[in-house]
This record gives C-alpha cells, structure tokens and sequence, in this order.
C-alpha cells in the first residue's frame, strides 16, 4: 500500500475562470510580498520578523476564513496554503482590503510548507471542507490520512489544536474513523452538539453556506495535540 505522504496530489483542480485584470494585478503585485519562500526552514521570525504565535490553514478556499482569523488575531501570524489560483486570488484581495500584514500565502502542497516548519511551532491547524475524494479507490488522497496527520501532529505544540470542517458524510466517516485511532490528538466534543454547531472563533465560510443552501449537514470537528 502506498504510503498517504508520499501522494502529493492531494488537491483537485488548479485554476477555474480567467483573471480579471484587477486579479491577474494582485497576483503579480500582492503576491510575491506575501507569499511563503520557496525555500529553507519556515519560522515566525523569518516570515514575521517577530517570534510570534502560528496558525496554518491547509485549503483556504477564496480565504474568508483565513482574512477573518488574521483580522481577529493580528499578533498571530497565519499561514495559509492553497493550490488553486482563484482561490489565492480571492484571499489577496481579502489581504488588500483589510489591510492584514499577518498572513503569508503558498499556491501549492501544503505538505510542502508543513515539512519545513520547526517541530512543535504551530498554535492550530485548520483543514475546512477539504475535497471529500469520494471514490474508495482516492481515499488514499484524503489530506486526513495517517502520513499527513503524523507530520501535522509533529508540527503541533502539545495543547494545540487541529480543526476538521466537512459537510461530505463518507469524508466524516472516514475522518472520525481515522481520528479516534490516534493517541496524538483528543476530541474535544463532549455532546454532539459540540461538533454541530460552529464555535464562535470560527469565520464561517462560502463553502459551508453553499453546503447549508443545498441542506446539507456541517460538522465542526475539534481535536487537541496531547
């Protein structure tokens, strides 16, 4: 059997509609300031120039999430990792807006950004509607997967927390199923509505009102480093 970590494709699609001109200027502007190096080991001072808290977040999405925990936490710095171009898009602009010097951004692997940061540096971790990989024979690609899960909890401080939002039933499964075999991360839920409703600190995302128009269910997962 293949090892998960060593499928790096773990990500659909890289790009959707064409760039507007506006866009295609965050890119060739905004970008390059931003954007994690493409090299070397990954600490806050380095991204920073400060020692600073960190939070990563693995699929940003159009970055709602990302932009609304970095206007919340400006004294922490996030990084967030995203392959698809139009999502990073949306998150520059999310950046320009508000006006947000904490975030540093990767259009790629997030695996490629978590192996190069200290062991034990990150505060949290968000992985939110991650693509589901339906098929059994692509469950393999699944970012919740023991390979990508031990070098996630390697990253983590002890008591730090690692954060699981999907509305895909089989991704569910497969999530808890993996989670409660590890002795490296708790579950914080103690009723099932700890993992129906969406904590307070949690910027809701268009994924998860796209999903809640369609009737779907959310789940909000919350898992603490031992």
């Amino acid at each position: 059997m293949n090892d998960p970590l060593s499928i790096r494709r773990l990500y659909g699609r890289r790009q959707g509609h064409k760039l507007r001109a506006g866009q295609a200027a965050l890119v060739e502007e905004l970008l390059p300031r931003i954007s994690v190096p493409e090299d070397g080991p990954l600490t806050a001072e380095r991204l920073f120039d400060s020692d600073r808290p960190l939070q990563l977040e693995i699929g940003f999405g159009a970055g709602e999430h990302l932009a609304g925990q970095a206007a919340a936490n400006p004294d922490t710095g996030f990084i967030g990792c995203e392959p698809f171009l139009n999502g990073v898009v949306g998150a520059l602009g999310h950046v320009r807006d508000q006006g947000l010097d904490n975030v540093r951004l990767h259009m790629g692997d997030a695996l490629d950004v978590v192996e190069r940061l200290p062991d034990a540096s990150l505060d949290r971790v968000y992985l939110l509607h991650p693509d589901p990989w339906p098929k059994a024979r692509h469950a393999k690609r699944r970012m919740v997967n023991d390979g990508p899960l031990d070098l996630i909890a390697a990253k983590l401080k002890p008591g730090a927390e690692f954060r699981l939002g999907t509305d895909d039933p089989t991704y569910c499964a497969h999530a808890m199923m993996v989670m409660n075999h590890r002795r490296d991360f708790a579950w914080t839920a103690a009723t099932p509505a700890d993992f129906l409703t969406r904590p307070d600190d949690w910027p809701e995302t268009r994924y998860e009102r796209k999903a809640r128009r369609q009737g779907h269910e959310v789940w909000y997962f919350r898992y603490v480093r031992r």
